[in-house]
């Protein structure tokens, strides 16, 4: 997403983490995807990075919130916070779910204390931070909607009513239509696909 919104375009190398091209460890040795690989050779190897990356090349739906200094470091505390602290217990509810743990209210009032924040936030305006998206709503998405489907039944007749519209907003969207696009697997093709946008999407 950080890529298509920056306007960046890149070759795009889909793989299947069980079957690790060579290539991949070449680059970064730990396996994990996304990995992006610059011309002068530097790897970024964190999707958040990687969403920085892009946005400091060309940023101009101002998702980093980069005219206003205080908002732009807020932005980036609330990604940290979710990606070091939410997902967390995240995991531990997601577990207790699969396995039928006797704690599983309990580990989903862990994660509520998060989704509350999130609620408050969209109580009148549509996004985080304001009328449009920044990269927090596009770096949290993919947490708040593991948690969703854990218990999606319970979550649609929970009061979190906002986070649900806000979630399905972006679900929704051309924009993650576009990002969700299946490639030709590299391993079976050794073909690099061009990703990215040249245009303003939503």
């Amino acid at each position: 997403m950080g890529i298509a919104l920056s306007q960046q375009q890149v070759l795009l190398r889909e793989i299947v983490t069980k079957d690790k091209p060579r290539e991949l460890l070449a680059s970064s040795p730990k396996g994990t995807v996304p990995i992006l690989v610059l011309p002068n050779g530097q790897v970024i190897e964190q999707s958040l990075d990687v969403m920085n990356w892009a946005l400091q090349q060309n940023d101009p739906q101002d998702l980093l919130r980069s005219s206003n200094p205080t908002l732009s470091k807020q932005v980036q505390q609330l990604i940290k916070t979710y990606d070091d602290e939410f997902i967390g217990h995240l995991e531990k509810y997601r577990a207790s779910v699969r396995y039928r743990n006797i704690d599983v209210e309990q580990r989903r009032q862990a994660c509520e204390a998060f989704i509350g924040q999130l609620e408050a936030r969209l109580t009148d305006q549509p996004y985080f931070f304001g009328q449009t998206p920044s990269l927090a709503d596009f770096a949290v998405m993919p947490f708040v909607s593991q948690f969703v489907r854990v218990e999606k039944k319970w979550f649609v007749q929970s009061e979190y009513q906002n986070v649900g519209r806000w979630l399905r907003s972006l679900l929704e969207s051309q924009l993650y239509s576009q990002v969700m696009k299946q490639y030709p697997l590299w391993n079976e093709t050794k073909q690099d696909c061009i990703f990215g946008c040249s245009k303003r999407i939503r």
